[in-house]
């Protein structure tokens, strides 16, 4: 896959990062569970000299690989996030399959958590090439809230950093081909909760009473028309109804609906206003029909913003050390999202994609069959390491 030799990780290296791999896909944790999998970083980063790893959000780590050399002292920051998803694997096939039923790596976590070990055994020996600092993060609960990505933008971890640096497997793309863009790369994502009070009646007397289901049919009719009518179509906004619950009998008239949805969007600069017209259109259709509206929106992630210098850097290493070929930019946007956002929302920030896509390993992320080769990890890593520092020395 690459024109160089690799030269960044040793042998027992390696077979560490795929060990590593193999233990983490047999026995999958989900967020904020991540108990034996934080253990088993801990020791593994132990056995090859690297000590004073610190927790965070409970089930994390993170570790600071200081370099020794004269020179540049910036700091950047490495993400490989480490949890699995509530999903039965149906891959047979792999000798590593998991064994906790149903929970899985689907996601490629288990290739990023590896990738993560690998640039930090790799700094660790090469400290005396380097100045500055790499701090590697093993960061829980990319999947589900409470988010580790929000913990480490509250918690400051960030802070004194020049830049960050992160990753996901694409299935979309060949194996042996890497990815990325500038500009938004991924969507913010919101939840909103929203109660709709009315007043109960006997069925026969509708006019006595207030009718909860009447206004949430109202609310879900109108909340269509703030993307298609207020939004920029390449906004690539998204407000879904995801669930509605309400009414316990045919001949009574409803007193109250609670709908909980989601709110999208690559837009920083429209993100707020979606929530703010998905209340007021709740407050409005409430309002109309004689109820009440009370809507409660959880903020979560925010989107993964490219910087444009870093994106242009790394294309040019890809091509120079991987071949011209091996760059791509034609990866469709994604329409989903990833706490590296609140990363990127503190340091400039890269997010690229390495390519999984093989026979045997075309599924999507987030499926039973989903799959991607150990042959990834290796050449993945040295990227990575080899593109950190020329961001050290930039």
């Amino acid at each position: 896959m690459s024109k160089r030799s690799n030269s960044f990780l040793s042998n027992a290296e390696r077979d560490a990062v795929i060990q590593l791999r193999h233990a983490m896909h047999r026995e999958p944790e989900l967020s904020n569970a991540e108990w034996k999998t934080q253990e088993r970083i801990l020791r593994m980063l132990q056995e090859f000299g690297i000590n004073g790893a610190k927790v965070f959000h409970n089930t994390g780590l993170y570790v600071d690989i200081e370099g020794t050399a004269s020179g540049s002292k910036r700091s950047i920051a490495v993400r490989g996030d480490i949890d699995a998803l509530p999903i039965q694997e149906a891959r047979e096939d792999l000798s590593y399959r998991s064994q906790i039923d149903g929970v899985m790596h689907a996601c490629g976590h288990d290739l990023h958590g590896s990738i993560a070990l690998g640039t930090a055994l790799a700094f660790h020996r090469l400290r005396n090439n380097f100045g500055g600092k790499v701090r590697v993060f093993f960061q829980p609960a990319e999947e589900a809230e409470p988010m580790g990505g929000r913990a480490v933008q509250e918690g400051r971890l960030l802070d004194g950093f020049d830049q960050a640096v992160g990753f996901h497997v694409a299935p979309e793309i060949p194996a042996g081909t890497f990815g990325a863009r500038e500009g938004a790369v991924t969507k913010s994502a919101d939840q909103f909760t929203l109660t709709i009070t009315g007043k109960m009646a006997h069925g026969a007397s509708p006019h006595k009473g207030v009718d909860a289901i009447a206004i949430a049919a109202a609310f879900v009719n109108e909340l269509q028309k703030v993307v298609s009518r207020e939004m920029p179509v390449n906004d690539g906004a998204v407000v879904t109804v995801g669930t509605i619950h309400g009414g316990k009998a045919s001949n009574i008239i409803c007193p109250s609906v609670v709908m909980e949805g989601t709110i999208r969007t690559r837009s920083p600069e429209r993100r707020a206003l979606l929530s703010q017209r998905v209340r007021e259109v709740a407050d409005g259709m409430a309002a109309v029909h004689r109820g009440h509206a009370e809507c409660v929106i959880r903020t979560g992630e925010p989107p993964v913003i490219n910087d444009t210098e870093m994106v242009k850097r790394f294309q040019q290493l890809v091509q120079e050390t991987a071949g011209r070929d091996a760059f791509t930019d034609n990866k469709k946007e994604s329409n989903g999202s990833d706490d590296f956002g609140f990363y990127a929302a503190c340091v400039p920030s890269i997010y690229f994609w390495f390519g999984s896509r093989a026979p045997g390993n075309d599924a999507h992320v987030h499926t039973p069959t989903f799959g991607a080769s150990d042959d990834l990890i290796i050449p993945t890593t040295e990227l990575t390491v080899r593109y950190i520092l020329d961001l050290l020395n930039s």
